[in-house]
């Protein structure tokens, strides 16, 4: 199995388009332009579109481009780059086994206007020779074709849902929302709800209409980034468990890079593509149904791509005042698209914040910048050499924290490369192996980033491995849920429901058997909506390949689902099925 884990860029399946086009006719170098100008433009375009997945010295999701426009047509590459759904749809031969390869599609981007493929093209063409293959111990033939062989099994259990609400559309006429969080507090007895546009908007659901609360990108002005989009924009928000009473909530968004120096930074000689920003909001009235009040800022990290960056912030919704983790912010921090982007030296490690998952206390003062407080119950708070602010670290893409509803445990799914999803028990000080692990493989750091291996006899005893995991015959991109406590679907009560960001399936585990040094048998769920006869999909209800799946829950725990690229939300209001097929 060769397959990418998700598709970032532009050119996630232009990365192996020369691996199948030997027989085709070379493209003559007058096709592509030439000029300097039109080369520097495309260089800022790759470095926006492309880089975070695509280099030219070595495989990132995808085999390098170094020598795509020797093997591949100008006509077909500006084709693929602009709607390349549209293209393997077609029938085309190429397309179609490319898609086959990676078992998804990527985005359209139509809004590329064409001297912006041609300049993209231009500096794609400075790059003719093919490199050399890096040699290790970890050759392509000890690579696993299917790292899991086993499939997932249907549970015999169908999701029951209800269209519950449409997000507007956020940006020109035609451009779907892209709501990315759902988050639901009780105040004053009455249910309050907010889901967050990453374009800038954190709307609050009030008698079925969004109504704008925070307007971000009115608040933070011309630095503010929510393109080319991916992760980047208004990306996570939560708010304060005594936010009744201090009016205090958090958000993290991007901007643009230089806009003020970071707090967390690495060697100047490597770019920064955005900063991630952490800000805490003090509303003047709590109650208020819109943001009037005062802002600041509580730390900033300059990424080196736009992608992986500050994922979840959450705050354990378990905790009780006088707990020790009471009040404090979970923080999770991709690598930033650093590991396999030239630069793996910058995550995976404890005194850096990329690849990690930070706790930290939003009210405190004794931090670096004076701006938070390191909790004493961290693992390195002591360490002279570590961050105190790192509960534990070693992740590609952190990208969602749950709890237990007992408290005992927390989990953080992990967004892999090109093999392998994961569920992590969170455990203090832990180190998840990332970028030398991908699940319970190996990986070559120094090769193909597409090949995982089997782990060697003599595994070292210091990486933590995942207690749920899934490759790519089943999905691209894990994204974490909730463990069901409503009363709407009694078969799933207890259970840990996940899922798939870009196929959109569904998924549950059984917490009771999620152990360390174990994986926990997966099982699939079919979706229904009310009022039809057949199971559908979320592809199917949404139109489109690349759905974009999140969760979210209301006051009284019942299950939403909403798919970030049309902007639909779903309630899930039964469930349907003998819960004992669920595990047999």
């Amino acid at each position: 199995m060769k397959k990418c884990a998700t598709t970032y860029s532009v050119l996630v399946f232009l990365s192996s388009f020369y691996l199948f086009s030997c027989n085709s006719e070379s493209t003559e170098k007058s096709a592509y332009l030439q000029d300097a100008e039109a080369i520097q433009h495309g260089e800022e375009l790759f470095s926006q579109y492309c880089a975070s997945c695509h280099n030219f010295d070595q495989a990132l999701i995808g085999p390098n481009l170094s020598g795509v426009t020797t093997e591949a047509g100008h006509e077909w590459l500006s084709k693929f780059i602009v709607n390349a759904p549209e293209v393997i749809q077609s029938g085309d031969p190429r397309a179609k086994e490319l898609y086959e390869q990676y078992k998804q599609y990527m985005p359209a981007f139509t809004s590329l206007e064409e001297q912006e493929v041609e300049a993209i093209l231009a500096y794609m063409n400075t790059y003719q020779e093919k490199p050399q293959e890096t040699q290790s111990a970890l050759t392509a033939a000890n690579a696993l074709e299917d790292p899991i062989a086993e499939k997932i099994p249907d549970s015999g259990l169908t999701l029951v849902m209800e269209k519950y609400l449409k997000a507007p559309p956020s940006a020109d006429e035609g451009i779907r929302a892209r709501i990315n969080r759902m988050v639901a507090i009780a105040q004053n007895g009455n249910e309050r709800m907010f889901i967050n546009d990453l374009r800038g908007n954190l709307y609050e659901i009030i008698k079925g209409e969004f109504k704008v609360f925070l307007d971000m990108k009115a608040q933070i002005g011309e630095s503010f980034m929510n393109h080319p989009g991916w992760g980047s924009g208004l990306a996570h928000f939560e708010f304060h468990p005594e936010f009744d009473q201090n009016g205090l909530f958090y958000t993290s968004h991007t901007e643009k890079p230089g806009s003020i120096p970071a707090d967390f930074t690495y060697a100047d000689s490597i770019k920064v593509t955005v900063q991630y920003v952490l800000t805490e909001w003090k509303m003047d009235d709590p109650t208020s149904k819109t943001f009037s009040g005062s802002k600041r800022e509580v730390f900033r990290a300059n990424m080196v791509t736009q992608v992986h960056g500050v994922q979840d912030i959450n705050f354990n919704p378990t905790a009780k005042p006088g707990d020790d983790d009471y009040g404090l912010l979970y923080i999770g921090v991709g690598d930033g698209g650093a590991a396999f982007g030239r630069y793996p030296f910058i995550p995976h490690r404890k005194n850096a914040i990329w690849g990690t998952v930070l706790r930290i206390d939003p009210l405190g003062n004794n931090s670096k910048n004076g701006q938070y407080g390191i909790p004493s119950i961290n693992p390195w708070v002591d360490d002279p050499d570590a961050l105190g602010e790192i509960l534990c670290y070693g992740f590609r893409n952190p990208h969602h924290f749950t709890w237990e509803p007992s408290g005992e445990r927390m989990y953080v799914t992990d967004i892999g490369q090109h093999q392998i999803e994961e569920i992590n028990i969170v455990v203090p000080g832990g180190d998840y192996g990332w970028p030398e692990r991908e699940g319970t493989f190996m990986i070559n750091t120094g090769g193909k980033a597409d090949q995982v291996f089997p782990l060697p006899d003599n595994d070292p005893d210091k990486f933590i491995y995942p207690v749920v995991q899934y490759d790519h015959d089943e999905g691209n991109a894990i994204i974490g849920g909730v463990i069901y406590q409503g009363k709407a679907m009694p078969q799933l009560q207890g259970k840990f429901i996940f899922g798939d960001v870009v196929s959109g399936k569904v998924f549950f585990a059984d917490p009771d058997e999620l152990e360390l040094g174990k994986q926990a048998p997966i099982h699939s769920l079919q979706l229904r909506l009310e009022n039809e006869s057949d199971t559908t999909s979320l592809q199917t209800l949404s139109g489109v390949q690349r759905v974009a799946l999140r969760f979210g829950t209301d006051v009284d725990d019942e299950l939403y689902l909403f798919t970030k690229s049309d902007g639909v939300i779903y309630k899930a209001v039964g469930c349907e099925g003998n819960e004992m097929a669920s595990t047999e």
